[in-house]
C-alpha cells in the first residue's frame, strides 16, 4: 500500500508542474487499444493526457460491410473506447488497406504530434504482417525529426524539444526482434483495457474471429462475449518483458505481474536516461 501512495505522490508532484502528454498512433481504430490500452488507462487515472490516433478509418476491416458505413461504425467504436479509457481518440480519413508513407500523411502525423505537444510518441515498429501497420511505423519514424523543423508543415508551430519515440510490443523476429526497454504492470487496469477493446465490436467479435475461422465460437450474450474476449487477450508475460519488469519494479513485484505492456525506445527522437523514463512513466515509481 505504501508503494501505491508513493507513486500517487510522485504523480501529484509532476502534475503540479505539467502533465505528461502521450500520443499513440495505430494503423486502424483498434490497434492503439491492443498495444497501449493499459498504459493509457493508467496515465488517465493519474491525470495525465493521452491521445490515440488511428491513421486509417478502418473501412476495409470487415467481412460483410465496408466503405463509408464501416468507417462510420468504427469511428463511433473508437470514440466509445476513448470514453471508457478516459482519453481522446481521433480517426483519420485515410483508406484502410491503402496506406502509403506519403508526404501528405507524414504531415498529418507531424501536425498531430505538434498540436498535442507530445512528450512521448508511441507507434508500431515498421516490420509487421500488415502493410498499414508497417507504414504507420515508417510514417511516425519519418516525423520523428521533422516535428522540430519549423519549415516543415509550417502552418503548425514546431516543437521546441523532440519527444521520446517508442515502439509497441510485437512478436516479429526479422530483421530484429522487439526489445523490451520499458515494461509497465497493467494488472490494475486490465479490466479497463478489456472494456476498451469490447467497444470495438466490429473487430473483436466479428472481423478478427472471422479471419481466424473462429466466428462460430463467439458467444451472442454480451457478458459471455466479454469473458471470451478476456480469454482471447490473455497472454503469458514473455521472459524479456519479465526481465524489464524486474528492472523497473524489482524482482518481488515483477514476479507477481500477470499483464504487462512493453515498449522499445526508437533510435530517432530524444534518447532518454532511466531517470527520464521514470519521469515520463510515473506509474513506475522511484
Amino acid at each position: 500500500m505504501k508503494s501505491v501512495w508513493l507513486v500517487l505522490a510522485a504523480s501529484a508532484a509532476l502534475l503540479a508542474q505539467d502533465p505528461v502528454r502521450v500520443i499513440v498512433f495505430g494503423a486502424h481504430p483498434d490497434d492503439c487499444d491492443m498495444g497501449a490500452g493499459g498504459i493509457a488507462a493508467k496515465f488517465a487515472r493519474m491525470g495525465h493526457k493521452v491521445k490515440f490516433v488511428a491513421v486509417t478509418n478502418g473501412d476495409a476491416g470487415h467481412q460483410d460491410i465496408g466503405g463509408g458505413p464501416l468507417a462510420k461504425r468504427r469511428r463511433a467504436e473508437a470514440q466509445e473506447s476513448g470514453r471508457r479509457l478516459g482519453i481522446e481518440y481521433e480517426v483519420l480519413d485515410n483508406h484502410d488497406g491503402e496506406l502509403l508513407p506519403t508526404l501528405e500523411v507524414r504531415q498529418q502525423i507531424i501536425r498531430r504530434i505538434r498540436r498535442w505537444n507530445a512528450d512521448v510518441v508511441i507507434a508500431p515498429r515498421p516490420n509487421d504482417y500488415h502493410p498499414d501497420h508497417r507504414y504507420t511505423g515508417v510514417l511516425v519514424q519519418d516525423a520523428a525529426y521533422m516535428v522540430v523543423v519549423p519549415n516543415v508543415a509550417p502552418d503548425t508551430p514546431p516543437l521546441r524539444k523532440n519527444p521520446v519515440f517508442l515502439y509497441m510490443q510485437d512478436r516479429f523476429q526479422k530483421p530484429a526482434p522487439f526489445r523490451a526497454d520499458i515494461a509497465v504492470d497493467i494488472d490494475d487496469v486490465w479490466e479497463t483495457k478489456i472494456d476498451a477493446l469490447d467497444a470495438h465490436v466490429s473487430q473483436v467479435y466479428e472481423w478478427l474471429p472471422w479471419v481466424d475461422g473462429n466466428l462460430e465460437k463467439v458467444p451472442k450474450d454480451a457478458a459471455a462475449r466479454r469473458v471470451w474476449l478476456t480469454a482471447w487477450r490473455e497472454h503469458e508475460v514473455l521472459p524479456a518483458v519479465r526481465e524489464a519488469l524486474v528492472k523497473w519494479y524489482g524482482p518481488e513485484r515483477a514476479a507477481r505481474v500477470k499483464h504487462a505492456e512493453a515498449f522499445e525506445v526508437c533510435e530517432y527522437g530524444r534518447q532518454p536516461e532511466d531517470s527520464d523514463i521514470r519521469r515520463l512513466f510515473p506509474m513506475l515509481g522511484k
